[in-house]
């Protein structure tokens, strides 16, 4: 008896140990009995199993680094997947969820109160409820189930693994060496072909689907890169984050892509208005200036004035120049084909304001809605492309309320990130605010021009973004807590 006892596991490590054991000698006997090889992976399948449950962290980390080299792959029924990219972000919802019930998530229970995770929430509740009259509850449920697992996975999957600045900057070095690779394999290419403005396309296959997102995805990692640079402990690692830097505004430089030059723009004019506290006026002058314009347009039919010329609108695909200067004329088709859908989808507002036409369905519905004024010799639309700006395809999907709760979301996270900003203690603070709030605003601006939330090179870390400005305002709640304690003493 004393023998059996002393046989017995005595610890989880040793009972870890002898249940694989079992699950080994349970796949060779299934072997040999069932004449079936296939049963000699089950042990290598709990293995993996095992492990994505109890250190899930290089899930994630593969995840980041493969983000730059996602590919869309088609699936029946029109639908389509991005492929590592969303089956590591399903592997790491499940592995999520098994951690919570098993009371080990290691994610802030103040999380869930936060008013930022709040909104996530009831604008995703909302959503459900535009699905149940979507006019094709299909593509909304996937919609549905694609929000979800963009957020479990890069809001509270991140919360869960970052816990300190440094965290912060190991998880952006692997998007960064992922995005680097391929803006260096791009610009080699494209080099090849000349620089040319018409052959950028080409250049960034297969990595990236069209320029727009090559640009935003090294728009959005320039904030990290700089500030990154600013934090780097030793001089090698300054050095590679200044590459990282290099490669990142010439890969926008080169890309010819006028939204994300703008974006750059735009975020160190917002790193004054952050300086400055003047966020609070920016936000008032935005709404102010957006009321005034769509009332504007929307008087009388003004709208109408500004339908384009057919015969004139073009595309100057070797000369970047004369493509500047015909949208300024109002004359450059990608930009004129903007306003032919955003008119489509004014159209779609009226007709079902409150609950909108449902989540991801305003391809094909947009086109009974269109004004044959603003056709463009492009609006056949093979590549099935829907509004190139998020807020009026937010309006036009899931009406108002869904608006409402975008837009509230995002204004809410830029008041978020100026408080953190000035209630920083150390300039360590300030520079992780600075690079997940200016790419935050990158991200956002690229959203009045295009749809890329749902495109997971960019979407990604527009959650991440999220997830690390609440970690920081958790680490100053914990330091006000701390600091007159020690005051005390």
């Amino acid at each position: 008896m004393n023998f059996l006892a002393h046989l017995r596991p005595q610890n989880s490590d040793q009972r870890l140990f002898m249940a694989f054991v079992a699950v080994v000698l349970v796949a060779g006997v299934a072997t040999l009995t069932l004449d079936s090889f296939g049963w000699l992976a089950l042990p290598l399948v709990v293995l993996g199993v095992t492990v994505m449950l109890i250190d899930w962290r290089w899930i994630y980390y593969m995840l980041l680094g493969t983000l730059a080299f996602s590919r869309e792959v088609h699936l029946p029924a029109g639908l389509s997947m991005d492929v590592p990219s969303e089956p590591l972000m399903l592997v790491l919802l499940v592995c999520f969820v098994v951690n919570v019930l098993l009371g080990r998530s290691e994610v802030p229970g103040r999380l869930w109160r936060h008013p930022l995770v709040l909104l996530m929430g009831v604008a995703l509740l909302w959503s459900v409820a535009s699905t149940i009259s979507s006019v094709d509850t299909l593509k909304s449920v996937k919609y549905l189930l694609a929000k979800t697992w963009y957020i479990v996975p890069f809001v509270f999957v991140t919360m869960a693994l970052v816990r300190t600045p440094r965290d912060v900057w190991r998880m952006v070095a692997f998007y960064a060496v992922g995005v680097s690779i391929t803006v260096a394999y791009t610009m080699v290419r494209h080099a090849g072909l000349g620089f040319g403005f018409d052959t950028i396309n080409v250049a960034i296959q297969p990595f990236y689907s069209n320029h727009v997102i090559y640009a935003a995805a090294a728009a959005l990692l320039t904030p990290y890169a700089y500030f990154a640079a600013r934090e780097a402990a030793t001089k090698q690692s300054r050095r590679l984050w200044y590459v990282v830097l290099v490669l990142a505004v010439g890969g926008v430089s080169l890309s010819y892509t006028r939204a994300s030059v703008l974006a750059l723009v735009v975020a160190v004019l917002y790193y004054w208005i952050i300086r400055l506290r003047l966020t609070r006026l920016a936000l008032i002058g935005a709404t102010v200036a957006t009321i005034l314009g769509v009332n504007y347009f929307i008087r009388g039919d003004n709208y109408m004035a500004y339908a384009p010329d057919y015969e004139k609108t073009i595309f100057y695909g070797n000369n970047f120049q004369k493509h500047l200067e015909a949208t300024y004329n109002l004359e450059d088709v990608s930009g004129m084909e903007r306003v032919y859908r955003w008119v489509a989808a004014g159209h779609m507002i009226t007709e079902k304001p409150i609950i909108g036409s449902g989540p991801s369905t305003f391809y094909p519905e947009y086109k009974r809605y269109t004004v044959k004024s603003f056709r463009t010799y492009v609006s056949d639309n093979p590549e099935k492309s829907t509004t190139h700006n998020y807020f009026l395809l937010q309006l036009a999907e899931q009406g108002i309320p869904g608006f409402v709760l975008f837009t509230a979301l995002i204004f809410a996270t830029l008041l978020l990130i100026e408080r953190l900003y000035h209630r920083a203690r150390n300039t360590q603070q300030q520079n992780l605010v600075m690079a997940a709030g200016l790419s935050f605003v990158v991200i956002v601006f690229h959203l009045l021009l295009n749809e890329l939330l749902e495109v997971d090179k960019i979407g990604s870390f527009y959650y991440v973004s999220l997830a690390v400005l609440m970690r920081i305002q958790f680490w100053q709640e914990d330091e006000a807590v701390e600091l007159p304690a020690a005051e005390q003493v």
